[in-house]
């Protein structure tokens, strides 16, 4: 069921109410505050269906990598929306280094303030995972 959005025109709060679409626009709406009917309708957001691969493609586009390297804030920015098309949370590591991005702050300089990042030895988690091999 739809939820629509209204503005009071009397006492100007804001509501919502839950309608079929079908009770939309054949039911008067009034204020569930001060019962005025003189109400206005709000839009909300809009959101907008996509599929995973669909969120991945946008990601993959060539062109929003153009000059990364060079500008941490951008790639904050850029890593901040993977984080949130990927819809997983990632940890509060992931934010801080995001956060210390967008102030400016370059790669190495994280790097080495964060170096338990990189795992215990300075490389990615999965080091020595060939010695088992």
């Amino acid at each position: 069921m739809p939820t629509y959005q209204y503005r009071c025109l009397n006492c100007g709060k804001r509501f919502e109410l839950f309608m079929s679409y079908s009770e939309y626009g054949a039911h008067p709406v009034s204020c569930p505050h001060c019962h005025s009917d003189e109400v206005q309708r709000r839009i909300g957001r809009l959101r907008i269906a996509r599929s995973e691969e669909s969120r991945l493609e946008n990601l993959a586009d060539p062109s929003s990598l153009a000059g990364l390297e060079d500008d941490p804030k951008s790639l904050g920015r850029m890593m901040r929306r993977m984080g949130s098309e990927m819809g997983e949370e990632i940890g509060p590591e992931f934010d801080e280094v995001i956060d210390r991005l967008e102030a400016g702050q370059s790669p190495e300089e994280i790097e080495q303030s964060l170096p338990d990042l990189a795992g215990s030895d300075g490389g990615s988690d999965f080091a020595g995972a060939d010695d088992d091999f």
